[in-house]
């Protein structure tokens, strides 16, 4: 009877057991709280986010002083000769006219040859063959009595006959040397970041005229002053011209001698060699 009695309560408390172990294994598995610990990493992008704000902030910063650098590059100080002469030499084919010349103008084909000692100073020697023609202004007058007794004046263009050997200013060869000096380096914007450099300089040295002077052809001494300017194309090529004025005294007619001041305009271009910078 006993034992009956407590197989009867052991079936009786089987379930009240199991539901208490249900509930005490519960609170060990709190499946809903793992979405709301995931809030946290959520915000980790925001995070992120504002720290790649910041980042691409300072790549624009980076950016700007990048454009900036090569703009500095791009556009030099004056100071910074971007063409050097010192140590090379300057081979100049020119052709060079006459200014205001009352009997002859005259074309001279030649060429300078210059060393730069340093990038103000040069030494040069030039020669040139000219050759002379009539000048538009050129006149040959003469008188002689009208009819009634007056004088009458008749004037002409004369002939290279009618003045050869005759009329002062008839150079035929020139040479000379020279000390060049170019004090002043500058360059001109054209357009956005494109420049021409440039320098100018001045001549003057001691010159050899030959001339056909009356009835002979003729050698004597004088001198040029001028300036002049070069154009760079690269940093070997450069566009120059010049003006000069060359002072000599020749033979005449009447009078026996005259001191001649010759108006001359030079335009050539200029080879330096080596091409390369010596320093580069």
């Amino acid at each position: 009877m006993k034992t009956a009695t407590r197989l009867l309560l052991a079936l009786c408390l089987t379930p009240v057991s199991a539901l208490a172990a249900q509930d005490e294994a519960a609170p060990a598995a709190p499946a809903p709280s793992k979405p709301a610990a995931s809030k946290p990493a959520a915000s980790k992008p925001a995070a992120s986010n504002s720290g790649a704000s910041e980042q691409e902030a300072g790549d624009v910063s980076e950016v700007d002083k990048d454009r900036l650098g090569p703009l500095r590059e791009r556009v030099r100080p004056v100071s910074g000769h971007l063409f050097l002469k010192e140590g090379r030499f300057e081979f100049s084919p020119s052709a060079t006219f006459s200014i205001k010349d009352a009997f002859f103008t005259k074309y001279i084909l030649g060429g300078t040859l210059t060393y730069h000692a340093t990038e103000t100073l040069g030494v040069s020697l030039r020669a040139g063959y000219s050759i002379p023609t009539v000048a538009g202004a050129a006149q040959i007058c003469t008188f002689s009595g009208g009819d009634d007794g007056s004088t009458v004046r008749g004037c002409r263009k004369p002939t290279y006959g009618d003045l050869d050997g005759q009329a002062p200013g008839q150079i035929t060869l020139m040479g000379g040397v020279d000390l060049q000096w170019a004090p002043i380096y500058g360059k001109v914007s054209l357009l956005a970041e494109n420049f021409l450099h440039f320098d100018l300089y001045g001549i003057g040295g001691a010159t050899a005229v030959q001339y056909r002077g009356p009835g002979a052809t003729e050698l004597t001494v004088g001198g040029n002053v001028g300036v002049g300017m070069r154009f760079f194309v690269n940093r070997w090529v450069t566009v120059r011209s010049e003006f000069r004025d060359l002072i000599y005294v020749e033979k005449a007619i009447n009078p026996t001698t005259t001191l001649r001041n010759q108006l001359l305009f030079e335009l050539g271009v200029s080879f330096f060699f080596p091409t390369a910078h010596p320093e580069s």
